[in-house]
């Protein structure tokens, strides 16, 4: 494991919990020498100008206790309590937040370099925004803590989250127990939350163009309990990186912009945490407002085994047979990895067979889509002696350096983004791509552009995030405004600049084990649906699993927020009897076409996920069930738990069976092993 070193010096850090969960009342009030920042609606930080550390109180209770800021500059450690002087000022600021007022704390000391801590609250915002800036000459730095401190012991069903950095290697979110002696180190954001209450925090960064972030939290044996979020994260199973962060240098040097909230419900806070992110960072790829996109994908069963005319088949079963599975007036037909399949010559020749793949479908009105993994090289092991397509570089002049060595992952080799070669080789497949018609394309492996490297060839990038920015953006100016981009392996936060649609976990195909996979990524990043215009749940494979897994794995889907299949609907099965059947319901594309993630129930089932999501769409409830076991079970609903009115007996439809359904207070239902269901129900 490689992580940024600074946060293991040092015992004192700064968290967030809610005001109800802490024993602790304020007594700061009235102090000479304290800096009060009032944010939300009850919200207070209060920054002590003689020590350099601050409290946060929320409705007058102790949320923060001990906040420090800490950089590491040319490999000496900083902290915000070794300055002598400290002044502030404050401003007014509009932006995408809204209007609000910045904060600024100078801290100057003797043969120090200057640091400012900045705090940005908004109206009606529940949080507050902070970062750390240090100015001086010849400054250097991989590791930068703009916000570190203490947090109180909490009763309870305590849960610190793991949220992973990509969806690659099947990797699980984590809702850990909050127990002695817990260390968690999470990817760009978690929350800590009692789940009976739902009370609790969220801290995670919402820029991603320099930085690759970590928050740990820790469970101390003296109950002061530690929160650290820090700039400069590297850690082998979760970034991927086999080496430190790489540093930023220059005369001004800024960490993360980390939001920071308290909230009654941990679900709103990583809701909220969401849509900061797209206003922080506005998406560089056009805005899609054209319907929520479904259609087909080749990876699911076909995999190596496509060809044209096994394509051909797909989109005449669209046409003929799930002419009403649509959101718009048409669906996409997504030919995967392999569909070089249909060149002659590879990719340096004759792409005529393509071209009319993606003719046919728009005859057939259907939308023609491709699949191509940018910046890894998969015959690397033929050597770097061969030479890229569109390019006169070798692909081992491409390759992303990494101290003595290259990155290899998923059998690939990464390129490196800001490298010409890498570009025209871009650049070429793209337009060939463009010009045989295709209006949707699948990116894949976009991981492997965000690696830190011991040296880029563009000099004036230094983190691997800097190069994702590079990379992602000359591929957005090659694909223009022509097709719906949908990122498959991807750094979850970073790519929401650059992707339309994003898949939530790692591949997932149609037994109830690969449901619970998916859900589980659902549970715990169903506010990604915020970030992007859609997230996704990967092909829905019907193929000969029992009807309850099918069922299972298509409201899977469906409750993501969008509808991507995978069946070989070249060839007849019992699949294409439930698809024709289910897939055209009105009632399930009436929620595709909502095109947004129901929420969880529930956040305590650790690397597993909740029976229950819910989601309201205009005047009607939805109510998603989910046995993950193969015995029979029973499911009981608490109305108020999911968010209804006690006393009250509310009618619905089961959507999948067409049968009525009633809940009240407390409903019990039955359910077969691996079995699924949709309810519908009119709150009014």
């Amino acid at each position: 494991m490689i992580v940024g070193q600074s946060f293991k010096k040092h015992s004192l850090r700064i968290v967030v919990l809610l005001c109800v969960i802490f024993p602790f009342v304020a007594q700061a009030a009235g102090k000479a020498d304290t800096v009060y920042i009032p944010f939300g609606n009850s919200g207070v930080i209060a920054y002590d100008l003689k020590s350099g550390l601050l409290n946060v109180y929320k409705n007058k209770c102790t949320v923060f206790s001990n906040a420090f800021a800490l950089v590491e500059v040319n490999g000496r450690v900083i902290l915000s309590t070794n300055y002598t002087v400290r002044t502030y000022s404050k401003s007014a600021v509009s932006d995408g937040f809204g209007k609000g007022e910045k904060y600024a704390i100078k801290l100057v000391g003797d043969d120090l370099p200057e640091m400012e801590q900045v705090f940005y609250t908004y109206t009606n915002r529940e949080y507050f925004l902070t970062k750390t800036v240090i100015s001086g000459a010849n400054l250097k730095s991989n590791y930068m803590e703009p916000f570190s401190g203490n947090f109180s012991s909490v009763e309870g069903d305590v849960r610190t989250l793991f949220v992973p950095f990509d969806n690659d290697t099947f990797i699980n979110y984590d809702a850990k127990p909050f127990t002695r002696d817990t260390r968690n180190i999470s990817a760009e954001v978690t929350a800590c939350y009692e789940n009976n209450s739902r009370k609790g925090w969220v801290i995670g960064s919402i820029d991603h163009k320099v930085w690759k972030t970590g928050v740990v939290t820790l469970n101390q044996k003296d109950s002061l309990n530690t929160v650290i979020a820090f700039g400069g994260f590297t850690h082998s199973e979760i970034t991927r990186d086999k080496m430190r962060h790489g540093s930023i240098a220059g005369a001004t040097l800024t960490s993360p912009l980390m939001f920071i909230g308290c909230f009654d419900d941990w679900r709103n806070g990583l809701e909220e945490y969401g849509k900061a992110n797209r206003i922080a960072e506005p998406p560089y790829i056009f805005n899609w407002t054209k319907p929520t996109p479904v259609g087909w994908n080749s990876w699911g069963v076909m995999q190596d085994k496509l060809t044209y005319d096994k394509a051909i088949k797909v989109a005449d079963f669209f046409a003929d047979s799930l002419a009403d599975f649509r959101t718009g007036n048409t669906a996409f037909i997504d030919l995967d990895s392999y569909w070089d399949n249909l060149l002659k010559g590879g990719m340096s020749g004759d792409f005529s067979k393509l071209k009319a793949f993606a003719d046919y479908c728009k005859s057939k009105g259907l939308q023609p889509g491709v699949y191509w993994a940018p910046f890894t090289d998969w015959g690397y092991k033929a050597g770097g002696d061969r030479k890229a397509e569109g390019s006169e570089y070798k692909f081992g002049d491409m390759w992303t350096k990494v101290n003595d060595g290259y990155h290899d992952l998923d059998g690939a080799r990464a390129l490196d983004p800001t490298h010409p070669g890498t570009q025209q080789r871009i650049a070429y497949v793209i337009k060939k791509l463009k010009d045989c018609g295709f209006k949707m394309i699948k990116i894949d492996f976009l991981g492997h552009a965000s690696i830190e490297s011991s040296h880029f060839y563009d000099t004036t990038v230094t983190t691997g995030m800097q190069a994702y920015g590079k990379g992602m953006e000359f591929l957005l100016d090659q694909l223009g405004n022509q097709m719906l981009v949908y990122a498959a392996i991807s750094p979850s936060l970073a790519t929401g600049r650059y992707a339309h649609s994003r898949r939530i976990a790692c591949d997932a195909f149609k037994s109830i084990s690969d449901t619970k996979y998916t859900l589980n990524s659902v549970n715990y990043g169903w506010w990604q649906t915020y970030v992007y215009n859609f997230i996704d749940a990967d092909h829905v494979v019907l193929s000969n699993q029992s009807e309850g897994e099918n069922r299972a794995r298509m409201l899977s889907s469906v409750i993501t927020g969008t509808f991507i299949t995978g069946d070989d609907f070249a060839s007849p099965g019992p699949w294409s009897g439930r698809a024709m059947k289910w897939y055209q319901q009105k009632g399930i594309l009436d929620i595709v076409k909502n095109g947004k993630a129901f929420e969880p129930v529930e956040g305590n089932t650790g690397n597993g996920a909740t029976a229950m999501f819910t989601r309201k769409i205009g005047g009607y409830y939805y109510l998603g069930l989910f046995n993950y076991n193969n015995a029979p079970t029973k499911i009981k609903i608490d109305a108020a738990r999911i968010g209804l009115s006690l006393n009250k007996t509310y009618k619905g439809t089961d959507l999948i069976k067409n049968q009525p359904i009633s809940l009240h207070e407390s409903t019990v239902i039955e359910f077969n092993g691996a079995d699924a269901a949709l309810y519908k129900f009119k709150l009014n």
